[in-house]
């Protein structure tokens, strides 16, 4: 099986877009929003002010937005109409980066659909406003991704940007039918709090499983640095030891994650809620991990 994930991981790194890095850049990186129609499925909507919140602040900041997959659920939702006027802010903002030329986009398994330039077409490059029934530009003409490199100045290695998903035979090769059971089967079983039990972020062998997957591609890679998400457990290594960062997810229960990469140094972060002495509550940035300069990863 691994031979089989060893050449999708591969492709994946030799068919990457490529976007150079220095000192100046300002990245963040978050996965898994998983957004939804704000049913009793949508696992993103306890978590949405956060992430809008986070997210508004980086484009006043002027970052880079790379969103590395799952970030709409297309296995729980038939619609992407309803999963925009769900969460419309978030994709309205998400088009403020796109007409700067500060978002790129990475399809994971659960958004694997927009791996067809058709089909990514027809649901981001507009959309209709209700009230006016005009249509309107949303993130026209953008590309999604399968992986990125982000290439370091003054550095010979460079960083590996995917979902993740392409270490987890079942969720790359299988997906449909991976799709198909979360639809049918444990979608419905949500209600009464069952969860599915073929996901990594849910399945603690699998999650296992993906990890050293990815850990031993990396290893026979040249220590390949390799930055993913879809497994939804945070990870953020010691200089020395293989270079594997996941940034989480934006699922966690009252709190996001993410991976920052600002002066050419790394760092991962959390936004969360706390409540101030006058009893207000307050979203604020808590740094986890970091920072440590990339080049420690990269020799």
């Amino acid at each position: 099986m691994y031979r089989i994930l060893k050449k999708i991981l591969s492709r994946a790194y030799s068919n990457a877009k490529k976007i150079p890095i220095n000192s100046n850049s300002k990245f963040i990186l978050f996965s898994d929003i998983h957004k939804g129609n704000n049913n009793y499925a949508d696992d993103f909507a306890h978590n949405r002010n956060i992430f809008h919140h986070a997210l508004r602040t980086y484009n006043e900041q002027g970052y880079t937005y790379a969103q590395l997959g799952d970030g709409i659920e297309l296995w729980e939702n038939n619609s992407f109409k309803d999963i925009f006027e769900a969460h419309k802010d978030i994709f309205l903002l998400m088009k403020k980066f796109h007409l700067d030329d500060r978002l790129h986009i990475i399809w994971g398994n659960h958004d694997m659909v927009l791996r067809k330039p058709k089909m990514a077409k027809k649901m981001f490059d507009s959309y209709v406003d209700h009230q006016t029934n005009e249509t309107i530009d949303l993130l026209k003409n953008s590309t999604f991704e399968e992986s990125i490199i982000l290439k370091v100045e003054g550095l010979k290695k460079d960083i590996l940007l995917i979902h993740g998903h392409q270490a987890d035979l079942f969720n790359y090769v299988f997906w449909k039918f991976n799709r198909f059971l979360v639809k049918v089967l444990w979608s419905p079983l949500q209600i009464v709090g069952i969860k599915n039990p073929a996901s990594p972020a849910k399945n603690y062998r699998d999650l296992v499983r993906v990890e050293r997957n990815l850990e031993r591609w990396i290893a026979t890679n040249n220590n390949q640095m390799v930055i993913a998400g879809h497994t939804h457990r945070p990870k953020f290594p010691k200089p020395g030891e293989l270079p594997y960062f996941n940034d989480g997810s934006c699922v966690h229960p009252r709190f996001i994650t993410g991976i920052e990469i600002v002066n050419l140094q790394i760092s991962l972060i959390k936004w969360h809620t706390i409540t101030s002495q006058n009893g207000m509550l307050q979203i604020v940035k808590t740094v986890i991990e970091g920072p440590v300069d990339i080049s420690t990863y990269l020799t």
